[in-house]
């Protein structure tokens, strides 16, 4: 659940952030090496925990619990939403194959604070149209923060992402957000990956904020599986996700979900 008022954080609160955001971002890089054809997704899960714990974090996601009556705890360290999942997908015993793309979302909590970080990676040899479709993904990320200044609003983030992306001949999901980040995963205000006719807050210096395009080769429209947590494409084509977590200053946006 968000926080009511949007957060404003000190320097040493980003400092924290930026370290909880370097563990994220040491877990991609762990993956990306790891990935292939074979390996299982609850394996990735595995190697998340292990690295996270070891870096005296706890994992974001694990337990994680639901806005949706009934629906369960999240189970795993990481999403790991495949070829036509879009996020929130739960790893298990289902094996990688040459030219799946997977999507993997990561939180880590570090001394009282989140980092979140998503990257849709390609699985052996994939086709060049989803390569190209993860390549828009994380273009109209970059595309999206040179907005997210003192003085602009969300919806200027919003709407620079949109354009890239549809001018690529790709959709942006709306049913999903980007958020605020701190002390919570979810906190306000929220960031669509399209423009909407709120405007949206104005931008602080000391926001932090998770950016995270979710980009469908398709339509835009999803579903929800049984299992109260993993989204869909409804035409069943592929989705990429990219996400960083961000720190707004007066010299621009800072990337903390990064290593070094």
């Amino acid at each position: 659940m968000c926080r009511r008022m949007i957060s404003i954080k000190s320097k040493k609160e980003i400092d924290i952030m930026r370290k909880a955001g370097e563990i994220a971002a040491l877990v991609l890089e762990r993956l990306r090496e790891v990935i292939a054809p074979g390996i299982t997704t609850i394996e990735l899960d595995r190697i998340t925990e292990e690295l996270i714990r070891e870096n005296n974090a706890i994992p974001s996601f694990k337990g994680y619990k639901s806005f949706m009556e009934g629906a369960p705890d999240f189970p795993g360290s990481i999403c790991a939403s495949v070829n036509n999942e879009v996020i929130h997908g739960i790893p298990g015993l289902r094996r990688l194959e040459n030219g799946d793309i997977i999507s993997i979302d990561v939180g880590a909590y570090y001394e009282g604070f989140h980092g979140d970080a998503a990257r849709t990676f390609a699985v052996g040899n994939i086709t060049e149209e989803a390569r190209r479709l993860i390549e828009v993904t994380e273009e109209s990320f970059f595309r999206g923060i040179k907005k997210a200044v003192p003085g602009n609003r969300i919806v200027d983030i919003s709407a620079e992402i949109q354009a890239y992306v549809e001018s690529n001949g790709f959709s942006v999901v709306r049913d999903f957000v980007g958020h605020g980040i701190g002390r919570e995963m979810h906190e306000l205000p929220q960031i669509p990956n399209y423009k909407t006719r709120e405007r949206g807050p104005r931008i602080q210096s000391g926001m932090t904020l998770a950016i995270e395009p979710m980009v469908n080769q398709g339509k835009p429209d999803v579903t929800m599986l049984d299992n109260m947590w993993t989204i869909v494409t409804k035409d069943g084509s592929l989705s990429a996700h990219y996400e960083n977590t961000i720190a707004v200053t007066d010299n621009g946006p800072i990337i903390l979900t990064t290593l070094g």
